[in-house]
């Protein structure tokens, strides 16, 4: 796998990420404050500025009431509907 393919996976989980905590009326702060992750963190993690460990993938999926597979998951057709039509809310 070349640095291009693992960008790309890497920014599929940050919009499912992002796409679970919208649909569940999630603000940023809350996550944060279910979490323990910052909010600055967690903004910088869905901006791609930043890229979580996998420490802090967790803390957010636990908070969210995810598991850390759903991340990966590719079959989940409405998160993924909402990562690649992000003009639909």
């Amino acid at each position: 796998m070349n640095e291009e393919e693992i960008t790309s996976i890497e920014n599929d989980i940050i919009k499912r990420l992002k796409a679970f905590r919208e649909e569940r009326n999630i603000s940023q702060l809350e996550l944060s404050l279910q979490s323990g992750v910052s909010q600055n963190m967690i903004t910088y993690i869905e901006t791609g500025k930043r890229t979580p460990t996998l420490r802090t993938l967790i803390k957010l999926c636990d908070a969210l009431k995810i598991s850390p597979a759903k991340l990966f998951e590719e079959d989940n057709k409405e998160i993924a509907f909402k990562i690649y039509n992000p003009f639909i809310s």
